[in-house]
């Protein structure tokens, strides 16, 4: 499919033909230059407001939709238009503010959401967008940069934590790249199911098991230590890591089973709302950062009973996530972040399905000082267009460095030496903030 970028146009106001009066020359002068000094003025208040913000967030929880969702069918929907397809909207906690009859859950916590719907990229292809995404990068062939857990792992890093700070559930994302295996995520391919190999072997104790690393390490030492590299750094870097996970009692984070019932229903019985439930006992237990991710959003046929199963498994754990910290005081202090690699064609296909998108869809945001009830960005009414306030994926990764305290501005170097920013060429959205 060809995508197209947003690019805003200018049409020349009514008053700037060849019949233009003096006094129409004059009335727009003074319009033009006294909306210039308002917008000043409005820009002024809001850097100001910003300079009185305080990070809160500790820690961010990402639910992240393998394939992107529709936002006509979640977080923008259009009822009443031809693209708004078979599903209705309601109405949310939050004034004003719709979204999809199949979301009344995640509706009653609007009013601790912030929705952005005029997220643009210029990825529409699924691997490179899942890139962007994850690195606020587009892919090169020469340097590895790292998936955003792995940035708030190694800025937020807890040498004293014997949990790693950073946890995937549900798929592995990309690596630590450049920062190094240190900082890899670490993986939990279905939170149903104990973590494979987190106890010693039957007639194994610790004793023994430090005794037989002791060999082993001696075994290698000649091996690493003519084989320098990511490699080796990672072999090292996941021995150092799970001896630390093994004997440690934090490593309860992973059991559900001291969850009651009633809440692990809440969530909903399968691997995303249990990866949900997961990912808030892991940052409760000092985790930086979660991503569960849900495959199947991939909808070029068959769209909406598709997105309708797929809502089924959000709604509640998405909703559930959201009151569960609230409840815990554990909200203020975590962003919870909404999105997919690029949004859904507003025009629906012939096979009754939505195609790439990458030009004007959602993402979602609670928490960690950002201001809930609130839609950020439009588009136009058949969803095909940008309206206002476009938002990049350097603006939102911006954003999420602001609100846990990182200066995005940081420089990490490959290991040719060259610099690479924490985000490239992005700017906070101060609108969540302010």
């Amino acid at each position: 499919m060809k995508t197209q970028i947003w690019v805003p146009e200018y049409q020349p106001p009514d008053t700037l033909n060849s019949e233009m009066s003096r006094r129409n020359f004059l009335q727009f002068g003074m319009s033009s230059f006294l909306g210039l000094v308002a917008m000043q003025h409005l820009r002024s208040t809001a850097f100001a407001q910003m300079e009185n913000i305080v990070p809160r967030a500790k820690r961010c929880i990402v639910l992240f939709m393998n394939g992107g969702a529709s936002q006509l069918d979640t977080f923008d929907p259009k009822p009443g238009t031809l693209n708004a397809g078979p599903f209705g909207a309601i109405p949310t906690t939050a004034e004003g503010i719709q979204f999809s009859q199949h979301l009344p859950q995640v509706a009653e916590q609007a009013h601790h959401l912030a929705v952005i719907r005029s997220m643009v990229s210029r990825e529409g292809n699924h691997e490179r967008a899942r890139y962007l995404m994850h690195t606020g990068y587009a892919p090169t062939g020469s340097v590895r940069h790292p998936t955003f857990g792995s940035v708030a792992s190694h800025y937020l890093d807890d040498e004293d934590s014997e949990l790693p700070n950073c946890v995937n559930i549900n798929s592995p994302s990309f690596t630590a790249g450049i920062l190094g295996a240190k900082h890899d995520p670490f993986v939990v391919n279905d939170p149903r199911k104990p973590i494979d190999d987190l106890k010693y072997p039957e007639q194994m104790d610790r004793r023994r098991f430090e005794e037989r690393l002791k060999i082993l390490r001696n075994i290698e030492k000649d091996f690493l230590k003519n084989r320098s590299g990511r490699s080796t750094e990672a072999h090292q870097a996941v021995y150092k890591k799970a001896d630390k996970l093994i004997n440690s009692p934090s490593a309860k984070a992973f059991d559900l089973s001291d969850e009651p019932i009633a809440l692990r229903n809440a969530y909903g019985d399968n691997r995303f709302g249990q990866g949900c439930l997961m990912a808030r006992r892991l940052i409760e237990s000092g985790v930086k950062f979660v991503e569960v991710s849900l495959d199947g959003w991939d909808t070029h046929s068959d769209n909406f009973m598709r997105t309708q199963e797929l809502l089924k498994v959000v709604d509640p754990a998405f909703a559930a996530l959201v009151k569960d910290l609230d409840d815990r005081s554990l909200l203020d202090e975590t962003i919870v972040l909404w999105l997919g690699e690029f949004g859904r064609t507003p025009k629906i296909n012939e096979n009754e399905g939505r195609d790439h998108f990458p030009n004007g869809w959602s993402a979602v945001i609670a928490g960690g000082g950002v201001r809930g009830g609130r839609a950020i960005g439009a588009t136009s009414e058949d969803g095909t267009v940008v309206l206002e306030r476009p938002v990049s994926v350097p603006d939102l990764f911006a954003s999420l460095c602001f609100a846990l305290g990182i200066d995005y501005n940081n420089q990490n170097y490959s290991r040719a030496g060259r610099p690479i920013r924490v985000v490239n060429n992005g700017s906070v959205v101060n609108e969540l903030f302010a």
